[in-house]
């Protein structure tokens, strides 16, 4: 597709995808509508060319955004988002590595994280999407679902497209609901791999407290490597992370909102799909 010169919000497309056990696409394609975008929610069999009506397939590379949200997808059975990647990389990984190299943007909040992860979208040392996956999002330290308000700080320098918005070390709040939410790097490679990420600065957010510092649980709700909630891809045109920025867009859905001053209402999240969207407009304008 050739995109008109001079873009604005309201011809960038976005896909966001979902299966079955998605449940966070409506809060995620509301968000972007919000911005005066065009997201539309596309089921997975529509890109693939499965079981549906004619007239109703999607072409992945027709759009200017992938989002992949939360959920449960496909029961999380086996572990979670590797069923939903093992179904896009079948059908869709030539177009998902041109949908990248193209510098279009891919993000994933918490299954979607999951998912990226599993694709080998991310954290893709070498590769546009790797063969394997690098990492895993394993289950929580406490073995159990966490469902909490998450302090993030924001580590990364500029190169994250979802986050070019934000300032550095600057400390947001986005609620974490998942059981499978620990990133980790094998352990015999932990620590070259983890050097990787930080020297291509690829860590977005690290856990903190409210003070904004670096703390274990429940701060930390699942004993990520190093704090590790979110990251971007080397190009920073792939992003994934555990908590949930799309339940933040207003500041009235923050769980503190009776006891602060609400203001214009501009929740800790509402600066991800901002970024996302400016830097769409910006390289496609």
């Amino acid at each position: 597709m050739i995109f008109p010169e001079n873009m604005d919000a309201s011809e960038i497309r976005v896909c966001i995808l979902r299966i079955e056990g998605t449940n966070c696409e409506q809060e995620m394609f509301d968000c972007f509508a919000r911005l005066g975008a065009n997201p539309e929610l596309v089921h997975l069999n529509q890109l693939i060319g499965r079981q549906i009506e004619k007239g109703n397939a999607r072409d992945l590379l027709d759009y200017q955004c992938l989002m992949i949200p939360g959920g449960f997808s496909a029961g999380d059975y086996v572990r979670a988002g590797v069923l939903w990647a093992g179904r896009m990389k079948s059908a869709l990984g030539s177009e998902l590595s041109d949908f990248v190299k193209d510098g279009r943007l891919v993000g994933g909040i918490c299954n979607g994280f999951q998912v990226l992860v599993e694709l080998g979208l991310l954290p893709a040392f070498g590769k546009t999407m790797t063969d394997i996956p690098q990492a895993v999002l394993n289950t929580n330290d406490s073995a159990r679902y966490e469902c909490r308000p998450t302090y993030l700080k924001h580590v990364n320098k500029g190169k994250c497209a979802f986050t070019r918005k934000l300032a550095e070390n600057k400390v947001i709040m986005a609620p974490s609901a998942h059981a499978e939410g620990k990133f980790m790097f094998p352990l015999d490679k932990e620590k070259k791999l983890l050097q990787k990420l930080k020297d291509a600065d690829q860590i977005v957010f690290r856990y903190v407290d409210d003070k904004g510092q670096l703390a274990d649980y429940p701060w930390n709700p699942n004993g990520a490597l190093f704090n590790i909630a979110g990251i971007c891809n080397p190009k920073g045109n792939v992003f994934g992370m555990m908590p949930h920025p799309e339940r933040v867009f207003f500041k009235h859905t923050h769980p503190d909102w009776t006891r602060t001053d609400i203001g214009d209402d501009v929740g800790d999240g509402r600066v991800i799909f901002e970024s996302a969207l400016e830097y769409l407009c910006d390289k496609f304008k």
